[in-house]
C-alpha cells in the first residue's frame, strides 16, 4: 500500500553566497521569500539556544518551531540578516526550512495490476493521459449499492447522476469505495480509478443507509433501470445465497440484449455460489491479493470467471480518515477500534512489538510492528510507558482493520498503517510525527477495504476502457476478450479459484485490435435435447436430465406442482437434477442452460405426473 500524498520540493527561487569560516557557521543555499524574507533552520551549538534565539529576535525574525532535541529553530528572517548571523560562532548551521507540500496522488496497486495505466498512460507514463487513449469515455457503467457520495474531493468532474431520493449520500460507504475504484479522477488528489475520471456511472441505491440487505426484486428493479439510463454495464458488489428463476431470466433477458453484468462471486471462503454472479449471464468475480493470490475469503466455484484486485483496496470513502503527518508527508492509517481519538504531535519512535514498556518512549508517537501480543497488549505497554500514541504498522503486505477488542479502550490515540509505510517510518525517526485521529466526519477520506466487492469494479471498469477503444463492439465479444487475455493464476486453465485468470485491459484491447473476438466472440447458446423425467423410488423422488452440445450450466424451474428454480453452475454436457416431490402429483417445468460465455439457451416447457 502506498501513502496517499507524496512529499515535492519546490524549486529555490534564489539563492546567496555561501560563507565558510574556519569554525563559523555554514549558510546554505535558502529560498527569497515575498519582501526578501527567507524561512530557514538555525542550529545552534550545545548549550546557546537562548543566545541564538536573542539573535533571531534581534534580526527581527519570527520563530515557527523550536526543536530541543534537534538544537534547532525553525524562523523566518530577513535575507540580509542571514549572512551575519552564520558568522556567529553560537551557531552551528542555517539551511533552508525547503516548501513541502501534498503533491500528486496515490495508484493503488490494483490499477497497474489490471493494466489500466498500459492503456491510457503508456508512453511516457508521465501521469498524463495518451492522447486518443480508450478512457471509459462514452460508457455509462450502471452501479447498484448504497449510493455515492457525490461531493467527495476525487470525484469531482466525474459525470455521476442516479435514484431513488438520497443516492448522491452513502452512509454505508460501500458504494463510494466502488465508485472510487472505477472513476477516481485523475487529479492531484487521493487516489486514482481504472477509468481516469471518464467514464460516466449511473447510481441506483438498493441498499439502506445501514447497510441493511436488499430483495432479489429490488435488484432486478435497479438492474432494468441501469439500462433504461444508457449502462452498457452494470456492476454489482453483492450477492446472496439463494438463486431465484426470475432473476436469472432478468439477467438472461439483459444479456441478449447487450448488457454487460458482472458481479461479486462472494465473501464465505467456501465453493458455495452467489447469485447472481452464478447466473450464465454474468461475469463472477473472484478477489486477490497484492501477490496474485486468491484471497481466502474469496468463493471458489465453477461460476468464477474473472479475478480481480480484493484485498487491502485503497479507494474513495465519504468520511475523513486518520493519518499520520511525517516531515510533511502524509501516510494514510485506519483507526484501531476502540482506541481513543485525538491528535498529538511528538517525535517518533522506534517501539519494535512493544512486548513490554519502556520508559523512553514517554512523549513520543511509538511506531510498533504488528506481531507476538495483542493489539490491546501493545496499545497498553506505549500507554503505559507515557507515550503519546500508537502507530502500528503491518507485518505483512498492505493495511489491516485491527481492534483492541470488546470492552477495552485506551486514553491513547492507536492507529494502522501498511507495512510499506511502516519501512520507510523507520528512516524517518527522531523527526516530529502528527498523528491525526479524530471522529469520522462527512468529507473526503480514503480507507482500504477487502472483499469480492472491491475486486468487482476493477473488472467492470476495465470492462469499460476495452469497449470504449470501440463501441461497435458485442458484449460477448468483450466478454470473450477479457476471458482469453485473463493472466492464467493457479492451476492451468479455467479454475474455480481464479476463473480464467487476472483480467488484463491492455492485453483485451490488443486481442480485439488484432481481429481476436472475430465477429462477437461466441454468441452462440447451446442446443438443449433429450430432456426426460423418471421417478427414482416410491418416496416420490425424481429425476430430470437433458444433454447440451456444449458444456453449460444447470438449471430446473417450475411453474406448477412446485415452486422454485434448481440449479448447478457445472459447465457438463449431461445435465441432472433431482426433485424430492410427492406421488401423484403433475409437475410442469423447463430447463434451462448457459454456455461459458453466458449465451443461454431455454426448453419447452414439460409436464411430468409423478
Amino acid at each position: 500500500m502506498k501513502r496517499r500524498h507524496k512529499m515535492k520540493i519546490m524549486k529555490i527561487s534564489s539563492h546567496l553566497c555561501c560563507l565558510c569560516l574556519g569554525l563559523a557557521a555554514m549558510l546554505f543555499t535558502v529560498a527569497v521569500q515575498a519582501g526578501d524574507n527567507s524561512r530557514v533552520y538555525v542550529v545552534f551549538k550545545e548549550g546557546q539556544k537562548a543566545a541564538v534565539k536573542n539573535l533571531v529576535l534581534q534580526a527581527a525574525g519570527q520563530i515557527h518551531y523550536e526543536f530541543d532535541e534537534l538544537r534547532a529553530i525553525a524562523a523566518t528572517l530577513p535575507t540580509p540578516a542571514l549572512e551575519g548571523l552564520g558568522r556567529n560562532p553560537n551557531i552551528e548551521l542555517i539551511e533552508e526550512d525547503p516548501p513541502r507540500s501534498m503533491s500528486g496522488q496515490t495508484v493503488p496497486y490494483g490499477i497497474d495490476m489490471v493494466q489500466a495505466r498500459d492503456v491510457w498512460d503508456a508512453i511516457p507514463r508521465d501521469g498524463v493521459v495518451d492522447v486518443g487513449a480508450p478512457t471509459g469515455f462514452g460508457l455509462i457503467i450502471g452501479v447498484i449499492d448504497s449510493g455515492v457520495y457525490v461531493a467527495h474531493e476525487d470525484l469531482a468532474g466525474v459525470s455521476i447522476s442516479g435514484e431513488p431520493d438520497g443516492w448522491y449520500n452513502d452512509l454505508c460507504h460501500h458504494g463510494t469505495h466502488v465508485v472510487g475504484t472505477i472513476a477516481a479522477a485523475n487529479n492531484d488528489k487521493g487516489v486514482l480509478g481504472v477509468t481516469p475520471g471518464a467514464v460516466s456511472i449511473y447510481m441506483v441505491k438498493v441498499f439502506g443507509d445501514d447497510c441493511s440487505w436488499t430483495y432479489s426484486s429490488s435488484l432486478v428493479n435497479a438492474a432494468q433501470k441501469c439500462q433504461q439510463h444508457g449502462a452498457k454495464i452494470i456492476s454489482m458488489s453483492l450477492g446472496g445465497s439463494v438463486a431465484s428463476g426470475t432473476e436469472q431470466t432478468a439477467f438472461d433477458n439483459l444479456y441478449a440484449q447487450g448488457i454487460l453484468s458482472v458481479a461479486a462471486a462472494g465473501n464465505g471462503g467456501n465453493t458455495a455460489i452467489s447469485y447472481p454472479a452464478g447466473y450464465g449471464s454474468v461475469v463472477s468475480v473472484a478477489a486477490i491479493d497484492q501477490n496474485q493470490v486468491v484471497a481466502s475469503f474469496s468463493q471458489k466455484n465453477a461460476d468464477v470467471e474473472l479475478a480481480a484486485p480484493g484485498v487491502g483496496v485503497l479507494s474513495t470513502v465519504p468520511y475523513t480518515t486518520d493519518k499520520l503527518t511525517v516531515e510533511g508527508t502524509d501516510y494514510l492509517a485506519n483507526h484501531i477500534e476502540n482506541a481513543a481519538y485525538g491528535s498529538v504531535t511528538a517525535a517518533l519512535v522506534d517501539g519494535g512489538r512493544a512486548t513490554s514498556p519502556n520508559a523512553s518512549w514517554s512523549g513520543k508517537v511509538v511506531l510498533v510492528e504488528r506481531g507476538d501480543i495483542t493489539f490491546y497488549e501493545k496499545v497498553q505497554n506505549v500507554q503505559a510507558s507515557g507515550g503519546l500514541a500508537a502507530a502500528i504498522y503491518n507485518n505483512a503486505p498492505g493495511n489491516f482493520s485491527g481492534t483492541l477488542g470488546t470492552g477495552n479502550s485506551s486514553t491513547i490515540p492507536a492507529i494502522s498503517l501498511s507495512q510499506e509505510d511502516g519501512a520507510v517510518l523507520l528512516g524517518k525517526l527522531g523527526s516530529l510525527a502528527a498523528v491525526d485521529a479524530r471522529l469520522p466526519q462527512v468529507g473526503s477520506g480514503y480507507a482500504f477495504f477487502d472483499g469480492t466487492s472491491m475486486a468487482t469494479p476493477h473488472v467492470s471498469a476495465v470492462a469499460a476502457l476495452v469497449w470504449s477503444s470501440d463501441l461497435t463492439k458485442s458484449n460477448a465479444q468483450i466478454r470473450d476478450a477479457l476471458q482469453k487475455t485473463a493472466k492464467d493464476l493457479g492451476a492451468a486453465g479455467r479454475d474455480t479459484s481464479y476463473g480464467y485468470g487476472l483480467v488484463q485491459a491492455k492485453a483485451a484491447l490488443d486481442y480485439l485490435k488484432n481481429g481476436g473476438g472475430g465477429s462477437g466472440g461466441d454468441v452462440t447458446p447451446p442446443v438443449i435435447s433429450n430432456v426426460q423425467a423418471q421417478k427414482v423410488n416410491k418416496s416420490g423422488l425424481f429425476r430430470i436430465t437433458w444433454t447440451t452440445d456444449e458444456p453449460s450450466t444447470s438449471v430446473v424451474t417450475f411453474t406448477s406442482g412446485a415452486t422454485g428454480t434448481y440449479s448447478d453452475s457445472s459447465l457438463v454436457t449431461s445435465h441432472s437434477m433431482s426433485v424430492r416431490g410427492k406421488n401423484g402429483v403433475t409437475y410442469t417445468f423447463y430447463v434451462r442452460s448457459a454456455d461459458a460465455a453466458g449465451n443461454t439457451a431455454t426448453s419447452a416447457t414439460y409436464t411430468y405426473k409423478n
